[in-house]
């Protein structure tokens, strides 16, 4: 594997990769009581999960177990570059003494890899030339900041940075909804969960960081729609077309619901906790002034 400053990274190399990772995901963050976690886990300390392999005990039953943000937690990997690069394959309980300098380099590490993998995909929707080549430019400098050693990203201000970034993928996306006809609805950031957006039309619909837990998106339209950072937490996806949706990442996914009729975009696979059942017809929502996009016209 290249580590190679400047290089393009890899599809491969911003997926996660447990088994060369040292269960960093299980230690190095704080997790509270909730919907999504069972128990209080303070930063540092391994999850009682975490078997002395480095495996989750109860992968295959977190969900049941209390643990469902465990299952849609993505390293983008992080955790294999600090475990196998960063520190050369050292691990922190066999070197108790890297624990802590490993633990705040993955802190900084996941943010710097998620932004590689929104680059890539920025690029990947062929932007105007001089924006490709500031996006090109920030990909290369991501990629120079990740190889740096511990004590380096130790100290790094990744939110300073992710903020300098962030403009970039967003003008990425506004040209990608832009292409072939006028920008959707602008509903960036907006308050939606539980809404009724059955058979909505949210065609290069700008929903980046919108919040749709327990949305219902049956049937919805998102072709170019920028998904930047929504919250799917519990939406309803069956039926909908995300086939051509910007910036929509495996773990957003994995956090909703979706049937066998979900349209995804290519690399995205169907979660295994999705409904097999065939969707069943959906009422045409009433219009309303404050619905976030139209209905589409039923097929």
């Amino acid at each position: 594997m290249s580590e190679t400053p400047g290089a393009t990274p890899a599809a491969d190399r911003l997926r996660a990769d447990c088994a060369r990772c040292f269960g960093l995901c299980c230690v190095a963050p704080a997790f509270s009581a909730s919907a999504d976690f069972a128990i209080d886990k303070p930063a540092g300390r391994p999850c009682p999960n975490l078997a002395a392999d480095s495996r989750c005990g109860i992968h295959a039953d977190l969900r049941d177990r209390g643990f469902p943000g465990c299952t849609v937690f993505d390293c983008f990997g992080a955790g294999q570059r600090v475990a196998q690069v960063t520190f050369g394959g050292r691990d922190w309980r066999d070197a108790p003494e890297t624990a802590a300098g490993m633990f705040d380099a993955f802190a900084v590490m996941r943010p710097l890899h998620e932004l590689l993998w929104h680059l890539t995909e920025a690029l990947a929707t062929r932007p105007p030339p001089p924006l490709r080549g500031e996006l090109s430019v920030a990909l290369d400098e991501t990629e120079r900041l990740a190889g740096e050693p511990a004590g380096a990203l130790r100290g790094f201000d990744v939110d300073a940075y992710r903020g300098r970034v962030n403009p970039l993928l967003s003008r990425a996306a506004d040209a990608a909804r832009a292409r072939g006809g006028r920008p959707g609805v602008d509903r960036r950031g907006a308050q939606l969960l539980g809404a009724d957006l059955r058979r909505a039309d949210l065609r290069r619909a700008n929903l980046r960081g919108a919040l749709l837990i327990g949305a219902d998106l049956r049937g919805a339209d998102l072709a170019l729609a920028d998904l930047t950072g929504a919250d799917l937490r519990g939406a309803d996806l069956r039926g909908a077309d995300l086939s051509a949706a910007l910036f929509l990442h495996q773990s957003q996914l994995d956090a909703a619901r979706g049937d066998r009729h979900t349209a995804l975009p290519p690399g995205r696979t169907r979660p295994g906790h999705w409904s097999a059942l065939p969707l069943t017809a959906l009422p045409r929502p009433p219009r309303s002034p404050g619905r976030p996009g139209r209905p589409a016209r039923r097929r």
